[in-house]
């Protein structure tokens, strides 16, 4: 490619509503253009490198053994409804009616398509294991649609199900799958981490998300350095101390504490470490009575305060597993008599099922809320000042340096941004669908299924999150919208420059190089800073002078300065430098 013959319209300013680094490059690297909130036009710089990201995903997923095939981005809600998930999925999901005022969805995911198809061809053990894929456009209607394609509206997404005999047998095609990422995401040459993620209602391990580390990233990566062990927020358990629960020290006291309504704020009034007040979260759960009435039930969870709570985790607990929310004032007051603050476990006016984490139940001589407005309680203790809790479980977000659970180490936490998902469903939309294949004995029996999901619009942004500088982007060779950028200086008025950039041009595109050669005539610091910004990863600057002395630059997008190489070996130097994906 030629740049005369390409669109290459970088901006020296982002928009103002560019939050983050990857939205703000792709803007002025003429990636993007936002048309409306959350929906962008792909310019063809930016295309160039979600075609690299399909491309890679389409030729490890025909690998795999999966079928590429497309389903519609339209489709009609009775299918929606046969899974329930017309009504449940809320307002993300965009409904629409066409002429007829039939109900229809744009589709933010396929599941329920593509076991239609499913329970309409795979009538058989004999036609399983099967694994389809489609790379297509989803949208989902985001309330608050933010940082450029990170969190758009409208989006490019992978998205692969499979469909097996049983169990055992789709345990397997999820191992394919997950080996299959992995590959996938090496080839991109991104730095990355597979984390444990949480299964949600369907229950199980076999989920994982691929997340590619960044700094600005909006999920929390828990992993230990010393094992191979890694999780998501969400997931990573925290593990109960091992150390028994010391004897009761303190006498336990009202103690004032004027205005002072948080824990850090009384672990500094009292002179004491934050690790000894215990916070107070009062929850409610509805169930529905014998007559029909909703009845109510309230709980009380007690983390310490320097720890937060994991609503996933909370979610767990019997008797939470349909839902839960935050009591109201109302409801506060009617068991605590007290405004939240100042809330505690001592002294309540109602029963509350009193939930413990882990860290909690071994405390001794501990602070918490005295149910009264400017006091807290201290020196608390169990079974002398109240009596232990109804239940211990974990409730809480790990912290870096907390005991991995694999017992290899301590953890670590770093941010990431999820970018894939591989997870097991089993026959949650099967059943609902009754999706069911003949067995081998001859009985119906309902499909095993998994899902695999790529952000391919995504990625991009994500790969930019974790490569960049002051000057732009740099981006890995694999998915680099040009590999080489051939810049001569003033070609115009060198005949020798411009035969040599275009003979290095030929060779490498001969050779089957991504190269685009720079013909604009732009002057040097202005065609270096484009490049720069775009992020091509390799650059050959052929000038006048150098050339005299048979040399010619070579920089990679990441050296702080240029090498000087033979004009005579450049072509054979850059094919030396790209990486494997490249070239």
């Amino acid at each position: 490619m030629k740049a005369s013959q390409f669109l290459i319209s970088t901006l020296k300013e982002a928009p103002a509503d560019a939050e983050v680094v990857s939205h703000q490059l792709m803007t002025r690297a003429g990636m993007v253009k936002k048309l409306s909130a959350g929906i962008y036009t792909y310019m063809p710089m930016g295309l160039r490198v979600i075609r690299k990201v399909e491309a890679i995903v389409r030729e490890e997923m025909n690998r795999a053994g999966a079928i590429e095939m497309t389903m519609p981005v339209v489709q009609p809600a009775e299918l929606w409804q046969e899974t329930g998930r017309f009504e449940k999925m809320g307002p993300e999901l965009l409904r629409i009616q066409d002429r007829h005022e039939r109900n229809f969805v744009v589709q933010p995911t396929s599941e329920e398509v593509v076991t239609d198809i499913a329970r309409q061809e795979l009538r058989s053990y004999k036609q399983l294991p099967k694994n389809f894929y489609q790379i297509q456009t989803k949208f989902r209607d985001e309330r608050r649609p933010r940082f450029g394609l990170m969190r758009g509206r409208e989006f490019t997404m992978k998205d692969a199900y499979s469909f097996d005999r049983d169990q055992p047998s789709a345990k397997l095609s999820y191992q394919v799958m997950a080996q299959a990422y992995r590959r996938i995401f090496d080839r991109f040459g991104l730095r990355y981490r597979a984390v444990a993620a949480d299964s949600g209602a369907i229950g199980g391990d076999l989920s994982e998300e691929f997340q590619v580390i960044a700094a600005t990233g909006e999920d929390a990566i828990v992993y230990c350095p010393d094992s191979e062990y890694a999780a998501n927020m969400e997931k990573a358990e925290a593990l109960a101390p091992t150390q028994p629960r010391a004897p009761a020290t303190q006498a336990m006291a009202k103690t004032p504490t004027p205005g002072k309504a948080t824990c850090a704020d009384v672990a500094e009034l009292l002179g004491v470490p934050l690790a000894t007040t215990v916070k107070s979260l009062v929850l409610a759960t509805e169930t529905i009575g014998a007559d029909g009435a909703t009845v109510a039930r309230v709980w009380l969870l007690l983390l310490r305060g320097d720890h937060d709570m994991n609503e996933v985790k909370v979610g767990k607990l019997a008797g939470m597993e349909q839902g839960f929310r935050f009591a109201t004032l109302a409801e506060i007051d009617a068991h605590f008599g007290c405004p939240p603050g100042y809330l505690g476990p001592v002294g309540l006016r109602q029963p509350v099922t009193i939930v413990a984490d882990r860290e909690v139940a071994v405390l001794h001589d501990w602070i918490c809320g005295a149910n009264a407005p400017d006091f807290h309680m201290t020196g608390v203790n169990w079974g002398r000042d109240l009596p232990e809790p109804d239940l211990v479980a974990d409730l809480r977000n790990v912290v870096a340096g907390d005991p991995s659970p694999d017992g290899k180490g301590v953890l670590a936490i770093e941010r990431g941004i999820e970018v894939g998902h591989v997870f097991y469903l089993g026959t949650k939309y099967s059943r609902a669908m009754n999706a069911s294949f003949l067995a081998e004995d001859g009985k119906p029996q309902f499909l095993e299924m998994g899902c695999y999901g790529i952000g391919i619009t995504r990625l991009p942004a994500a790969a930019i999150e974790q490569n960049h500088d002051a000057r732009g982007i740099i981006w890995p060779d694999a998915i680099a919208p040009f590999t080489v950028a051939v810049c001569p200086i003033s070609p115009d008025r060198s005949p020798a420059v411009k035969e040599a950039a275009e003979a290095l041009y030929q060779e490498l595109l001969a050779a089957g190089v991504d190269v685009i050669l720079d013909d604009r005539g732009e002057r040097p610091g202005a065609m270096f800073a484009d490049w720069e910004l775009i992020g091509v990863p390799h650059r050959v600057v052929i000038g006048d002078k150098a050339l005299k002395d048979g040399q010619v630059e070579y920089q990679h997008r990441r050296d702080a300065a240029a090498t000087r190489v033979a004009s005579a070996e450049i072509g054979a130097f850059v094919k030396s430098r790209l990486s494997p994906a490249a070239a």
